[in-house]
């Protein structure tokens, strides 16, 4: 009987293969944060993940409705360990199979969650955060593990830790780059590590921050278009960021004995207002041109031919309750607005030409708060900071989509946005009388007044659907549940 499951087994894990490798090529996938007070229904944003054929999503956390709504979707999912959490799993063994048993073998052994990858902390080695996680990540990497091996999962899910590209550093060009010095003996121990479990190193690149804070850092190069600024590094020459940026870290590894392990590309992508450069047509422009180079499989310089092990774009959604102290864009980096509309059009290289718009997405009812045209707005300033101080104004900035809609139009830009927040709650469009409720859809132009999400009618759980998708989440659950009857019989 057993050999007859484990042959089942064999072919069901062939079949899925097969399904997989017609969109496994790409290797493009997304991050899915969910920092905002207007959230689509998981199951609404499942759906438009596979709508769009996107087969990889790389999470912060291991949100339960986010990780339910995931089952039997044929996505490849990173969920994530987060900062705070770090301390606690590597100071116990306990707290770590605690973790694994909540966050990762609760999900595939009732939901079929596919769950590849788990993301111990986020960016810990920041300069900015001076060390704070650094003495974290290899006891809690070491403790996961031996969870996940006790939960016999330890060949499928691997661990990874993304790093911010500030990690590393270099005098002028790549063949130059190294870890910063305080990270060469951490890094070789998470090297050596990956190394041995076959993952790959993760890194976070963003050639937009490298424009935004710079004002000398020629524009062209941030792109894929070429520039007239190229960086020449002896025989090789770089006419982007991205290259420049990539091959850095090679050279890095190489110096700690590494130089061949495989990189993945944890965070990447460019915010579509919030800044003089971010903007539509530049965030298409970066989009595009990065997606036509890793498919592409042009690699760089110093890794011709190979591309990045995984890339997750950055992000599928705007994230309004997000912090502002890097700067407005902070909150517009989705392609798809909170609400899983498109921005822009882009071809993610998996099949659509374009992007498909989310369906099906709980609105509340068509209307908005604005400023009273019977009232004098002479006392209203103190209304506008608490209404911006609770809910999103940055648009209504220099860079953003509602800049100079004049003083009537930001006032009911910010009453709205709080209105929206409180889910239409009537008295938070009172401002002492300032504010009015209408039927009638304020936004002017490009400028956009939103109307927020119900997400009291979330449902946790995507439609399986039909066709291509509809068939390889079949074959996952058969499977998943033909392995879980192995493991059953390897314990009796």
């Amino acid at each position: 009987m057993a050999a007859r499951a484990a042959a089942l087994l064999a072919a069901a894990l062939l079949l899925v293969a097969l399904c997989a490798a017609r969109r496994a090529d790409a290797a493009v996938g997304v991050n899915w944060g969910t920092v905002s007070s207007h959230r689509t229904p998981p199951a609404v944003v499942v759906d438009l993940m596979r709508a769009n054929r996107i087969g990889k999503v790389k999470l912060f956390d291991a949100d339960p409705g986010v990780l339910r709504a995931l089952a039997a979707s044929g996505i490849q999912v990173m969920v994530g360990l987060t900062n705070g959490e770090l301390a606690s799993v590597a100071g116990s063994q306990a707290a770590a199979d605690n973790w694994v048993a909540q966050n990762v073998s609760r999900y595939v052994g009732r939901g079929g969650v596919d769950i590849r990858y788990i993301a111990v902390g986020n960016e810990p080695f920041l300069t900015s955060y001076q060390g704070q996680f650094q003495s974290y990540i290899i006891p809690a990497m070491t403790n996961i593990q031996q969870s996940l091996v006790k939960a016999n999962l330890a060949s499928y899910v691997k661990l990874v830790v993304p790093c911010n590209a500030d990690a590393y550093q270099s005098a002028s060009v790549p063949s130059q780059g190294v870890f910063r010095t305080e990270l060469t003996q951490i890094m070789t121990q998470m090297a050596a590590f990956l190394s041995s479990s076959g993952a790959p190193f993760v890194v976070n690149i963003y050639p937009f921050l490298s424009l935004y804070q710079n004002s000398d850092f020629p524009q062209d190069y941030a792109f894929f278009e070429g520039s007239t600024h190229p960086l020449v590094d002896g025989p090789n020459v770089y006419y982007n960021a991205f290259d420049g940026n990539f091959d850095t870290l090679v050279s890095a590894l190489g110096k700690i004995g590494y130089g061949n392990l495989p990189i993945a590309i944890g965070e990447i992508g460019w915010p579509t207002e919030g800044a003089p450069s971010a903007n539509l047509t530049a965030a298409r422009a970066f989009n595009q041109g990065l997606i036509n180079r890793i498919t592409s499989n042009k690699g760089t310089p110093l890794r011709p031919g190979v591309p990045p092990a995984d890339v997750y774009l950055f992000s599928l959604l705007d994230e309004e309750q997000k912090s502002v102290l890097p700067g407005n864009f902070e909150r517009h980096w989705g392609i798809f607005s909170f609400d899983g509309q498109a921005k822009y059009p882009l071809n993610l290289g998996l099949g659509n030409s374009v992007l498909k718009n989310a369906k099906e997405v709980p609105y509340l009812p068509s209307r908005w708060c604005v400023a009273n045209p019977a009232r004098n707005l002479d006392s209203v300033s103190d209304h506008m900071k608490l209404a911006c101080s609770m809910a999103d104004c940055t648009t209504l900035y220099y860079g953003g989509s509602c800049y100079g809609i004049g003083e009537k139009g930001n006032v009911s830009y910010a009453f709205n946005s709080y209105y929206q927040q409180q889910k239409q709650d009537p008295k938070s469009c009172d401002f002492d009388g300032l504010g009015m409720i209408t039927y009638l859809d304020p936004s002017m132009g490009d400028c956009r007044f939103l109307v927020g999400v119900d997400d009291s009618k979330s449902s946790a759980v995507a439609s399986c659907g039909s066709g291509y998708c509809g068939v390889c989440c079949g074959l996952w659950v058969l499977a998943f549940w033909v392995f879980m009857y192995l493991r059953m019989m390897d314990s009796a």
